[in-house]
């Protein structure tokens, strides 16, 4: 891949490597997640977009395992594109690339069906250890995006808040669903529910398939939504 200016793109693909898009309007940060990610012998940059309608068109293109997406993009935003690429490519996720002053965000960044967040001053194993999440179809939110995620939830008028029904699930997978919701990882539930590790992961895999949730994150919104999880994260 060239890597020179927005679009560039690489076709093709090794075998067993997660291919990345990066979708950022400044080329300096692009340039940066490019040479780190060169030196990781399992991913591959595939393609750079500048704007949101290019990370689109590139997704739709290549396909890519993951989109790297910054979140503020000029002409469409990183938010709507994220919705644009997840409701049609649903094996691609998406990575928002975001900093601490973009919590009104955040929301709205998982409604559109992003995976996870990347903060750009994070260290850099972690960035890389981020995507390979991602790509292996777990969602990465950390307990201080949970947060944000509780406080702007939490900060909308009840009206105004979107509610759904919760069907079709047992009690006991109701009551993992709670607990995700809360920021509990597997080991945590398992403690919580005095079950098995394999067991709680049986029970979210489960929640996955019969809510029809991309990832883990897609669980904690809907335990928001369903109000199984209050406003304050309880």
């Amino acid at each position: 891949m060239s890597g020179e200016g927005e679009g560039a793109v690489s076709e093709g693909g090794t075998p067993g490597v997660v291919r990345v898009v990066l979708a950022d309007d400044q080329p300096l940060v692009r340039s940066g997640l490019r040479v780190l990610i060169a030196d990781a012998p399992d991913l591959e940059v595939v393609g750079e977009a500048g704007t949101g309608a290019e990370a689109v068109h590139l997704a739709g293109r290549l396909r890519p395992d993951v989109v790297v997406m910054d979140i503020r993009m000029p002409g469409m935003d990183g938010i709507e594109a994220t919705g644009r690429i997840t409701a049609a490519y649903r094996a691609t996720r998406v990575l928002m690339l975001t900093t601490f002053d973009d919590d009104a965000y955040v929301y709205g960044s998982l409604r559109a069906g992003a995976s996870g967040f990347l903060v750009k001053d994070m260290e850099l194993d972690a960035i890389l250890a981020a995507i390979r999440v991602v790509a292996g179809g777990d969602g990465l939110i950390a307990p201080s995006v949970t947060g944000r995620l509780i406080a702007e939830f939490a900060a909308r008028p009840e009206q105004t808040r979107p509610q759904r029904e919760l069907t079709g699930i047992t009690e006991r997978e109701r009551e993992v669903l709670t607990l995700v919701g809360r920021g509990l990882s597997n080991a945590e539930i398992a403690a919580e529910l005095f079950i098995s590790m394999a067991t709680a992961k049986a029970h979210v895999a489960r929640l996955l398939a019969k809510l029809q949730a991309r990832d883990r994150v897609q669980l904690v919104i809907i335990a928001y939504e369903t109000g199984l999880v209050a406003a304050d994260g309880r």
